[in-house]
């Protein structure tokens, strides 16, 4: 099972939007803090490209490209609420395939259902994240869609961090991921148009290795 990047050249066009619109935001000296408590250089906000029709358009298109090629055999797109579900009725409509959507638990009331949609079993399900950081997310969607009888053919995304832990994760649950850019390359670009210097390449590099421990 692999982790990989469908296409460079795309990789870098992705990235330089997503900095452009300030989906994506680099803040070495003034960190941000995620949920878990990790300090970040990097936020990364890819609902911000829905309010941008030719990039909108970019990235879905994109992520059709890699159903496509990759998954060809793909019956249904499973779309990871919050975030991953816009995303994932734009590659549905694109394809001519149907969605469902995943919570991050089954609700509390009414059917109580954690999958939306009409999913049958032994279908082959695409699941389509905005963004991997850990993979822990997108992993427990994964986990459901299996409990209800999909067959997962692999998950998408626009963007992942390349975290080691997250390539181990996917490859743990047997699953080949593909992604439309990452931070590695995201970095390049930055350099290369003095977004960033190189004094501080190295800095960003060490918070991907080690991101818990990271300091600014």
């Amino acid at each position: 099972m692999s982790t990989q990047c469908f296409d460079k050249s795309l990789a870098k066009q992705i990235a330089k939007e997503l900095l452009s619109i300030g989906a994506i935001k680099l803040q070495p000296e003034q960190p941000f803090t995620w949920a878990s408590g990790w300090n970040s250089p990097i936020y990364c906000d890819n609902r911000v490209s829905l309010s941008y029709p030719e990039l909108r358009t970019q990235i879905k298109k994109g992520l059709a490209s890699i159903v496509k090629e990759k998954f060809p055999d793909a019956q249904v797109i499973a779309g990871v609420a919050t975030a991953g579900v816009p995303q994932g009725a734009l590659v549905a409509d694109e394809l001519g395939l149907p969605l469902v959507y995943v919570r991050s638990k089954s609700k509390g009331h009414g059917l109580e259902n954690q999958i939306e949609g009409h999913l049958k079993k032994g279908q082959k399900v695409v699941v389509v994240e905005d963004l991997v950081s850990t993979g822990g997310s997108s992993l427990k969607a994964v986990d459901a869609l299996r409990v209800a009888g999909a067959d997962i053919a692999g998950m998408i995304s626009i963007f992942t961090y390349d975290f080691t832990i997250a390539k181990e994760n996917v490859a743990e649950k047997e699953i080949d991921l593909y992604y439309l850019s990452d931070y590695p390359t995201l970095l390049e670009h930055a350099l290369e148009t003095g977004q960033i210097t190189g004094e501080l390449v190295e800095t960003l590099n060490n918070w991907r290795l080690d991101p818990g421990s990271w300091k600014k």
